[in-house]
C-alpha cells in the first residue's frame, strides 16, 4: 500500500485552520487543510481539501486517506495510506457526507 508523508502540520494561520504539507509519492508537495478526521467502522479517516499559496481551493475536491497516529510517540508524525477498496471508500464519503450534513459552514461568495 501507498504511503503519503504528513510534512508539517501548522495550526497558526490567520484562520486558526489546521494546514498540512503531503508529500506525494511523485514527490510534489500538497498544501491541504484538514477538514476533519472522521471514525468508520473502527478506523480513523483523515479529509483533506487542497489548497494554493493563498488557502484556496480550485475545485472544491477533497481527498480521503486512512490516518494513524504512534500512541507510544505522540511526537512521531502521523501515517497516511491510500484507501485502495471501492466499500471502505464509499463508507468513508458516506460518513463525510453525514459530517456536511450535521455541520453548517459560512461559505464566502465574493
Amino acid at each position: 500500500m501507498a504511503k503519503e508523508e504528513l510534512r508539517d502540520i501548522d495550526d497558526n494561520t490567520p484562520e486558526e485552520e489546521m494546514t498540512v504539507e503531503l508529500e506525494l509519492d511523485d514527490g510534489t508537495v500538497a498544501n491541504c487543510a484538514v477538514i476533519t478526521i472522521l471514525e468508520v467502522d473502527g478506523k480513523d479517516y483523515i479529509v483533506l481539501l487542497p489548497i494554493d499559496e493563498k488557502g484556496e481551493s480550485k475545485d472544491g475536491e477533497v481527498w480521503f486517506y486512512r490516518y494513524s497516529e504512534n500512541e507510544d510517540d505522540p511526537n512521531e508524525e502521523p501515517v497516511l495510506t491510500y484507501i485502495e477498496d471501492d466499500d471502505e471508500y464509499e463508507a468513508v464519503a458516506d460518513a463525510f457526507d453525514e459530517f456536511l450534513d450535521n455541520e453548517e459552514f459560512d461559505i464566502d461568495e465574493e
